[in-house]
């Protein structure tokens, strides 16, 4: 398809904002300076001496046949190890490369932030780059100077404005460009990986924007952190060696896409939780339905959070034995359970309480040094919370093959927003920089929660009082006064 019938298509088709088709793209790679001269004028001398050509260069593939289709208003994500090829597909996207093959077309005002200081003169002053990479993102100069005040303030790098940016660190120059970006009313936003630069409030604020911008445009997202990824894509397409390796839900992709980090092939795409209605119908009704009788939840710590002053209970589902998951295959996890301090296992338990995690192993060869961990999920695959038992104070415990390997977590249950929320663990074998995974579960374990609570955010805390205060009108008097003195 050639690159205008592509284009043609991606404009006419109301509900696709990008379109990319078959999409290669080949560098050729020199091993000496002299070898470029010498691919520039000794084949057009051997083509006419009836000779075969010869090349003095090698090729790398970048890219190859990768298509994508992005619909208006989705926000897709991307991941891969570094040299997988998603900088070059972007910028094919963005039309600042040329592909070797195939084609890609986007639909709409475009704000790209790619790598650091693109777009940017480092000569030129912070303020006259406003200008300039404001007419790259298609404003006119009077909708550039009717924003610059909200640009500077979004920035917010002061008198460095007026300073060249070549004096900026990484930092100032990420605030600056997506401050642009920002207030360039593009219908499509490119990101790649500039979020990691600059401080936290700044990547709150840029997040805070990119919420807000996901309910009126198209997102075309770049990142390393797969939480990131999870959180803000609908889809997230992963790369590995320039080819698509799997194309999905964001959370199913992520998931694959970590178990290749630690060294294990993708296999098959991870399956969808179950229902914890097909999970009692698979352990037994008697034996997955929760426990109402208040032994089953009451916690006998005196100083416990009075359970009046909220309301979150959860359900509890019985492990899953086949669960998907990955790992060497040093060991297999045979349970995972949430206890109370007694030791019962909990089928129904009550945001606020004490409780433990008890996670069961068993070794299928030497582990020097295991480690076992944990992560609590959400519906989409955000990690709310988590833990390991390595401690650098405490010598390695061996296990042998066939020998059970158990760890044990306790904690106050925090309070959970009403859905589904799931449980992966693991083992690894060596210390928590350096490790092999063992065995890794996904979505072992499945809660609901089943009342929404007054606390707001991914997880609530426990608060030991909720108070209010209106001061008597008496005492209110004289501060008035003094006041309006």
């Amino acid at each position: 398809m050639s690159s205008e019938s592509l284009q043609a298509q991606a404009a006419g088709a109301t509900d696709r904002a990008i379109v990319v088709d078959g999409v290669s793209k080949c560098y050729q790679i020199y091993e000496r300076p002299q070898d470029r001269l010498k691919q520039a004028l000794l084949p057009r001398l051997d083509r006419m001496a009836g000779l075969k050509p010869r090349a003095y260069f090698r090729e790398f593939w970048a890219l190859r046949d990768v298509s994508m289709t992005v619909a208006r208003g989705e926000t897709v994500g991307i991941v891969g190890r570094n040299g997988s090829g998603k900088s070059t597909l972007l910028q094919i996207v963005c039309g600042t490369l040329s592909p070797t093959g195939g084609s890609a077309a986007i639909s709409g005002r475009v704000g790209a932030l790619l790598e650091l200081g693109s777009g940017f003169n480092p000569e030129f002053t912070g303020r006259e780059n406003v200008y300039m990479n404001g007419a790259i993102l298609g404003m006119s100069q009077d909708e550039i100077a009717a924003k610059y005040n909200d640009i500077v303030a979004f920035a917010d790098i002061g008198d460095f404005i007026d300073q060249p940016v070549k004096t900026y660190s990484s930092g100032m120059y990420v605030r600056l460009a997506f401050a642009v970006i920002a207030h360039a009313d593009a219908e499509i936003l490119i990101i790649d990986e500039a979020l990691s630069v600059g401080d936290v409030f700044f990547g709150q604020k840029c997040m805070r924007f990119l919420r807000d911008f996901q309910k009126r445009g198209t997102v075309l997202f770049v990142s390393h952190d797969a939480g990131a990824v999870t959180n803000l894509c609908d889809r997230v397409l992963w790369l590995d060696g320039g080819r698509v390796v799997m194309d999905g839900p964001a959370k199913e992709v992520c998931e694959a896409y970590s178990a290749s980090v630690y060294g294990h092939p993708a296999g098959p795409t991870p399956k969808l939780v179950q229902e914890p209605s097909q999970l009692a119908a698979t352990a037994g009704a008697d034996e997955a339905v929760a426990d109402e009788s208040p032994a089953a939840t009451i916690d006998s710590d005196p100083d416990a959070y009075d359970p009046s002053l909220d309301h979150s209970r959860m359900r509890v589902f019985r492990f899953d034995p086949n669960a998907e998951g990955f790992g060497d295959g040093g060991a297999s996890i045979t349970s995972i359970r949430l206890e109370n301090e007694e030791g019962r296992t909990l089928t129904l338990l009550e945001g606020g309480r004490v409780v433990r995690l008890v996670v069961d192993a068993v070794a299928h060869r030497p582990i020097a040094s295991p480690i076992i961990g944990f992560f609590l999920k959400d519906r989409l695959g955000q990690r709310l919370f988590g833990i390991h038992s390595y401690r650098d104070h405490e010598a390695p415990k061996p296990a042998e093959p066939g020998q059970r390997v158990s760890a044990m977590f306790e904690f106050r249950m925090p309070y959970l927003t009403a859905g589904r929320y799931t449980i992966d663990a693991a083992l690894a074998d060596g210390t928590y920089l350096s490790h092999v995974q063992a065995a890794w579960v996904y979505d072992g374990l499945v809660l609901d929660a089943m009342a929404q609570t007054r606390s707001v955010g991914l997880v609530g805390i426990p608060f030991r009082a909720v108070e209010l205060k209106v001061a008597d009108p008496a005492e209110s008097a004289p501060q008035a006064r003094g006041a309006s003195a």
